[in-house]
């Protein structure tokens, strides 16, 4: 194998061959031929794609790989990171979308000759895109032929085609001989982009800046990537260049979750929709004003992309190979033709300490900062002017996203930040929330279930701001919401308590509820209140909704308490006629048993492996939890998308009437039969399914038998902390069919009644709350 080939790891060879993890697995161990690992660790090894490729040709596995997946591999595999290879493709992308003429003379020559003269035509769109470097200008590019290093300054030529102009004065070039750049017309320039022209600004008016977030990369750098941008080139030739380069940002997001802090489609719109301007007169006064959107904290551009209409982006992020990225995929995305608005102005660096924008007066601000950070730069900007709401603490590095943010707004823009609760309760905060009600900065407080965003156990607010006007009374209250409470998906029982978890979050509900209240900005039970800065100025200044904003009576209200009082006397009739009858003691009958596993190898069922994740498929996802409650899986708020998810749709199965169902995890005894409601789900992970043949076996006899609390003692093991279940260990009593239908009909009324008892419970629930509540506030008497 030679040096930096191509690597793939276990999950790329199934999607290779079109199959499942688990069968990549078996084949390692049953052929002695398979390609040995030359990289990764014991329990995530990497294989060489040449020799993986080879092998499953020979063995006929090898199905028509997709385009994408080929792109996909060459990026993982790079030799310089899949980082620095993505940086790569989305330059050639730009290049490819911008100037396609360029890309194709580029495309004709040999990869050595390409490789010398794609910096010079990628300087060009870039610098269209996001404004020129003050350090570039001329570029030392070395040439492959010879041991020299020549200096070369492009030029463009009229007619939309491009070429190097050797003959330029001051400019320095090979022999034609020696250098592709001669004879090629691929690389561009223009009189504007000479050092003394780049010192003085560009005719869009931006000025060159050094830390510009993507940085042409060298001939040097580009040769390894070469194949790959050809290969790039003829994705986006199929589905366009923004979509080819969404699809492989979304892989590397996908292959590194810990690595990355995403801000969620949904709530990146909901986010940008609170901090659309309304149509005002003002607004209107200032004509074709251009919207200035800026994120401080820009991270993978989620919240820039959500933005609508048209608008001037700015942002700035601490990580340069991210903040290269993101720069990437804005531009890509923009649909604006070439030199008709320039691309989005991303910066590298520390926000808080060394600011890209200090004279930026943005109309939106829309920001998701980092979290609980102590080293934020509390000393060294003890005296910074952006702390006109008082000095944050150290332990409120928030605060001081919260002020940057005021001091980056024109007077009467407004901000969104997505903030941890802690922020709005927080001793140490307390001076500066303060300041930000009396000015009248503050606008709202929003709280939002769990799982909006990470982390996704803890219900994270979102503050809106508005920077004082001058002259302008500020405002004299703040607006609470809470939308914790709001109810789980349609699809859930509707007497079921919320779970929380993204898994069971309904943006919909979230979004009208929260748009909802910004807009009528009036008081609604449970979910908003106006509530006066007055109130709200103590010793604590506690802006936390769920304490000045109790949570609604369950029901709604004494009226509807009564109308659960009637489900549960219903509930419990209908439980009364279920209890079972009592018990008959039988004799000891030895039946002649028989386990799952030797069943599926008789072809009498087939066993699954559940590996859909909650929110993965564009179908509601079954999930352990759901198995356990007896409630019915969750649907998904909108349809992912495979390219973006990385999901393969041949792994998911999905359930049909007659599956029988049961957790792996946890040691407990359930098993459920799917009916007509929850067929068409997908099976979720740690779930495995058991597809019974209807002429071999009854499904509810399966089920019974499997939830024996001593069959499924017997079939755990305990290896680890948590006791894990071997379905293909369980045991079954041989007896026909006919007799098989009797236990199953008993076994189908346990259920039944085990349904009831748990509405019952649920019911009663929310009754005894109630009351409590009701008594304790007044709105229900003794």
């Amino acid at each position: 194998m030679t040096e930096n080939a191509t690597e793939v790891t276990a999950a790329g060879i199934a999607r290779l061959a079109g199959v499942g993890r688990a069968a990549v697995s078996n084949w390692r161990r049953r052929h002695a031929d398979f390609p040995l690992p030359v990289g990764g660790t014991g329990t995530s090894p990497s294989f060489a794609l040449a020799e993986v490729e080879q092998w499953l040709r020979d063995q006929g596995k090898l199905v028509e790989v997709p385009l994408r997946e080929r792109v996909w591999q060459a990026i993982a595999g790079h030799p310089a990171g899949a980082v620095q290879a993505l940086i790569h493709t989305g330059c050639a992308l730009l290049l490819v979308r911008d100037r396609p003429t360029a890309w194709l003379e580029l495309a004709a020559a040999p990869d050595e000759r390409m490789a010398t003269l794609l910096p010079h035509a990628m300087e060009h769109v870039l610098t269209d895109r996001f404004g020129p470097e003050a350090d570039t200008g001329v570029h030392a590019v070395p040439s492959p032929e010879t041991s020299g290093v020549h200096t070369v300054l492009p030029s463009e030529v009229p007619g939309g085609h491009t070429a190097l102009s050797p003959g330029a004065p001051g400019v320095h070039t090979p022999d034609r001989a020696e250098s592709p750049a001669a004879e090629s017309p691929a690389a561009e320039s223009s009189a504007a982009d000479s050092p003394a022209a780049r010192a003085a600004g560009t005719p869009d008016g931006r000025r060159p800046h050094a830390d510009r977030a993507v940085h042409t990369p060298t001939a040097r750098d580009l040769m390894p990537s070469v194949p790959l941008l050809r290969a790039a080139a003829e994705l986006a030739a199929g589905i366009g260049a923004g979509q080819a380069f969404a699809f492989l940002l979304g892989r590397q997001l996908d292959a590194n979750p810990r690595q990355y802090t995403l801000t969620p489609a949904h709530l990146a719109e909901l986010m940008a929709d609170l901090a659309e301007p309304p149509p005002t007169a003002d607004r209107t006064a200032r004509g074709q004003h251009v919207r200035t959107v800026l994120d401080p904290a820009a991270g993978t551009g989620a919240l820039l992309r959500a933005v609508h209409g048209p608008a001037a982006l700015y942002g700035q992020e601490a990580d340069p190979a991210l903040a290269a990225l993101t720069a990437l995929r804005l531009a890509l995305d923009a649909d604006t033709p070439r030199g008709a608005a320039p691309g989005p102005d991303l910066r590298t660096g520390d926000t808080l300490r060394a600011d890209a924008f200090p004279e930026l007066a943005a109309d939106t601000v829309l920001c998701h900062p980092p979290f609980n950070e102590r080293n934020w730069g509390h000393e060294e900007l003890a005296y910074d002017p952006r702390w006109e709401y008082g000095l944050p603490a150290r332990t409120e590095s928030e605060l001081a996203w919260v002020q940057h943010v005021l001091a980056r707004l024109r007077d009467g823009g407004t901000a969104v930040l997505l903030m941890p609760p802690a922020a709005a309760s927080r001793r140490s905060g307390r001076r500066v929330r303060a300041g930000l009600l009396r000015r009248g900065a503050l606008q709202a407080v929003i709280a939002l279930p769990a799982g909006a965003a990470p982390p996704y156990g803890i219900p994270l607010h979102l503050w809106v701001l508005r920077r004082p006007e001058p002259g302008v009374r500020p405002a004299a209250d703040v607006l609470l919401a809470d939308t914790t409470g709001l109810p789980g998906p349609t699809t859930a029982a509707p007497e079921a308590a919320p779970t929380g978890g993204r898994e069971r979050l309904d943006w919909p509900a979230v979004r009208a509820a929260v748009l909802d209240a910004w807009r009528e900005r009036a008081d609604v039970e449970g979910v908003s209140r106006v509530v006066p800065v007055v109130e709200l100025l103590d010793d604590d200044v506690d802006l936390a909704p769920a304490r000045h904003l109790p949570r609604p009576v369950p029901g709604g209200g004494a009226s509807g308490l009564g109308e659960i009082r009637e489900k549960l006397a219903e509930t419990l009739r209908l439980t009364a006629e279920l209890v079972p009858p009592a018990a008959v003691p039988a004799g000891s009958a030895h039946l002649p048993l028989t386990t799952v596993g030797e069943l599926a190898r008789a072809g009498a069922l087939r066993l699954r492996t559940g590996t859909a994740a909650p929110g993965s498929a564009p179908v509601p996802v079954l999930t352990e939890h759901d198995v356990l409650t007896g409630v019915a899986p969750a649907a998904p708020a909108a349809p992912p998308a495979a390219e973006a998810t990385g999901t393969d749709a041949e792994e998911t199965v999905l359930l049909e009437p007659g599956d029988v169902v049961v957790p792996v995890v946890g040691g407990g005894s359930a098993a459920r039969v799917v009916d007509r409601t929850t067929a068409g789900a997908a099976l979720g992970r740690n779930l495995q399914l058991l597809r019974p043949d209807p002429a071999a076996l009854d499904p509810w006899f399966l089920a019974g038998f499997l939830r024996g609390t001593a069959n499924h003692r017997q079939a755990s093991s305990h290896a680890s902390t948590a006791a894990r279940l071997d379905a293909r260990r369980l045991h079954l009593p041989r007896m026909p069919l006919a007799d098989q239908r009797r236990y199953g009909e008993r076994f189908r009324e346990l259920a039944a009644f085990e349904d009831a008892l748990r509405t019952a419970g649920r019911l009663g629930g929310l009754l005894v709350q109630g009351m409590y509540d009701g008594l304790a506030d007044g709105t229900v008497t003794p």
